[in-house]
């Protein structure tokens, strides 16, 4: 039986403010484009992005799924925390699994 570690809360705040500052960049490049705006929201995105990604590769029970999916701009971060969740399945698990 393996057990998976619950995801650190500071990797699941950096995953979500790496989405909403690429959320609040890109509306801002596509409106009004406002150079203060896109002054702060752009650096908050990149250290919010590295942050995900050295925070999954230093996790110590992250599977390799998990740290290829951090490396995806913008929703890497989520999607490694879905990856970290307790429930999620892990590569090459077939309880449950009916054969065919």
């Amino acid at each position: 039986m393996s057990m998976r570690l619950k995801s650190p809360r500071h990797l699941r705040v950096a995953a979500h403010a790496e989405l909403i500052s690429l959320i609040v960049l890109l509306a801002n490049v596509f409106t009004v484009h406002l150079k203060p705006v896109s002054s702060l929201t752009g650096p908050t995105h990149g250290c919010a992005y590295l942050f995900v990604v050295i925070a999954t590769w230093r996790f110590g029970r992250a599977p390799a799924a998990a740290k290829v999916v951090a490396l995806v701009p913008g929703v890497g971060g989520l999607l490694a925390l879905r990856q970290l969740a307790p429930g999620a399945p892990a590569c090459g698990r077939t309880e449950g699994v009916i054969p065919s």
